[in-house]
């Protein structure tokens, strides 16, 4: 066999540090035979050079016939240029190797080095990465955390389960995988089976009972040593999976278990201490994925508890339809700084109102919750008109020390016995420094009732002196009152939305109430809002015939004197 050193001892020399050198080698000839193999080949490949001398190189290793391996290695001689390949040799090896293929005149030469470990240990950490996106990625983490399973086989296990703690502190199944999706279905029939029914010595039991992991192997797993893993159709399952070792891994949280990751591996596969150490990691993180949903869950009912206490259902006086909307920027959060408002004054008169209160954090949102209240809590103490009612919130909030600002318009909708008999209703509102309400008159054309510029917002000095307009209306016309998130977006002045939202309003002019309020939303506001969006409108119908099915039952208090129309129409109010 040639080599390029000349001299006997030069060939000595050369040989002895080929056969001690730490990396495998395998040279081949030109015919694919293998002509030589160094120790550290040996080793790697768990053959002697007897076995594989003289002999094709493609029977000698098979799987490298068609695979990454064997294509680098005809790359290699058809091109004469080096090639670098790492893959993995399936059995009898199971392993990864990195190899560097160097055609030589005589043939090829293939350097060699095992690299599972490494390899294994970019697999765990890429498996980690993945394992995180699934739980930040979503607001269902239970969920998430079901599929860590399929997301740990094969690289940790064979197998693996999760079981979660549920509502009545009993734990549930939550997922299952198998490394050959044909055995899926027992995994997870043997985790239902095992929490249905389990020795007090089984590992799931004993890991949650101790909130620590329970490692079993050998003849725990077989035998009679069986029954004290499980019993019924648990045992019978697990015989049919035939463990090799299971580790049950604590799913917790700060303050409490929350369930249990089970992996397992099968008798051919060595337990790697880094494979359960990263599962450890896994089952850590999925604890803090749940307890952040539970914390989340009990924000998001906390949230809607308060909207439902602070945006509460308007009433339905006899002639009129009121409908409201209201759309948080913040998922979580549920309710923010804006706020509608309508109530009926003791004399019969019914009051829209909309607001703003400067951010749109919690503290926006405690703040809006006092200014609604203290508003109507003025309100309906009286039958005061719209400046009058804003100049004594700004006077409360002054007097109370609520250092917070706010925009508002308030609408007070009044009507005499002229205006009756003529068809018409009197709207008075004011305006403290909110966009003007837009006015969509029966023939669909729409008239906002003021410039841009109203009076100063609440908060910044109580003693401005307030004013207020007035605008008759006829019947079946509709009054809408908004926030800016309806109506502002990145990019584009609020001049611009208020031309969307004139268009959008003529074109559903004829629409029922509800169906108008939707629309406009779907039009007007894509997704998730960049702020609150809140909105409330009120449509006048006639008051010579009787309320309209649309417009559903009357909703107004006892104490309001009866509708005047009700004389006309022989209904009460």
């Amino acid at each position: 066999m040639a080599r390029w050193w000349a001299s006997a001892d030069e060939d000595e020399v050369g040989a002895q540090t080929l056969e001690t050198m730490p990396i495998g080698l395998i040279e081949l000839d030109t015919d694919w035979t293998i002509r030589f193999v160094n120790a550290a080949a040996e080793r790697l490949v768990e053959r002697s050079r007897d076995e594989l001398l003289d002999r094709s190189y493609w029977d000698a290793f098979p799987a490298n016939v068609d695979n990454e391996f064997g294509r680098a290695y005809r790359r290699a001689v058809s091109t004469r240029r080096p090639q670098t390949v790492e893959a993995f040799y399936p059995e009898p090896l199971n392993q990864w190797f990195e190899v560097q293929a160097v055609p030589t005149p005589q043939g090829l030469w293939l350097y060699f080095t095992e690299v599972t470990a490494r390899r294994r240990a970019v697999e765990r950490l890429s498996l980690q990465a993945r394992v995180t996106d699934e739980l930040a990625g979503t607001l269902d983490a239970p969920a998430a955390v079901g599929r860590i399973p399929r997301l740990v086989v094969p690289t940790l296990a064979t197998w693996a389960t999760v079981a979660l703690v549920g509502e009545d502190g009993g734990l549930r199944p939550a997922g299952g995988w198998h490394v050959d999706p044909a055995k899926t279905p027992l995994v997870r029939r043997y985790v239902a089976a095992a929490l249905e029914s389990s020795p007090a010595t089984a590992p799931l039991l004993r890991a949650v009972a101790a909130g620590a992991p329970v490692t079993v192997s050998g003849p725990e797993l077989t035998g009679r040593g069986l029954d004290t893993v499980a019993t019924g159709p648990a045992r019978d399952l697990l015989r049919l999976l035939s463990p090799g070792s299971m580790t049950v891994l604590p799913i917790r949280g700060p303050d409490r278990l929350l369930g249990a990751l089970t992996v397992v591996h099968d008798r051919s596969r060595a337990v790697d201490p880094a494979d359960i150490t990263t599962a450890a990691e896994i089952a850590d993180r999925a604890g803090l994925a749940l307890d952040n949903a539970r914390l989340y869950e009990q924000q998001r009912q906390l949230a809607q508890e308060l909207q439902r206490s602070m945006l509460t259902a308007p009433p339905e006086p006899d002639h009129a339809h009121i409908v409201v909307r209201y759309l948080p920027a913040a998922e979580a959060a549920r309710v923010g700084g804006d706020w509608y408002d309508a109530f009926v004054q003791p004399d019969g008169a019914t009051t829209l109102v909309i607001g703003d209160v400067v951010g749109h954090d919690t503290a926006a949102a405690a703040s809006m919750g006092q200014l609604r209240s203290m508003l109507r809590g003025i309100a309906v103490t009286g039958d005061d008109g719209p400046a009058q009612l804003l100049s004594q919130l700004d006077s409360a909030m002054a007097q109370l020390q609520l250092h917070t600002y706010a925009t508002a318009a308030l609408a007070r909708f009044e009507q005499t016995r002229a205006e009756l008999e003529r068809g018409v209703t009197r709207m008075r509102w004011a305006n403290a420094g909110h966009p003007p309400p837009l006015i969509i008159h029966p023939d669909g054309t729409v008239a906002e009732l003021a410039s841009w510029r109203g009076d100063l917002m609440l908060g910044v000095d109580h003693t401005v002196r307030r004013s207020e307009s007035v605008v008759s209306l006829d019947r079946d016309t509709t009054v809408l009152l908004y926030t800016d998130g309806l109506i502002e977006r990145r990019g584009s002045d609020l001049d611009e939305g208020m031309e969307r939202l004139r268009i959008a309003a003529a074109e559903l002019a004829d629409r029922p109430l509800d169906d108008l309020c939707d629309e406009l939303i779907d039009r007007l506001v894509s997704g998730t809002p960049e702020d609150d969006v809140a909105l409330v409108a009120i449509r006048l119908h006639r008051q010579d015939r009787p309320r309209p099915e649309e417009a559903g039952p009357p909703i107004v208090p006892p104490t309001v004197p009866p509708d005047p129309a009700s004389a006309v129409t022989g209904r009460a109010s």
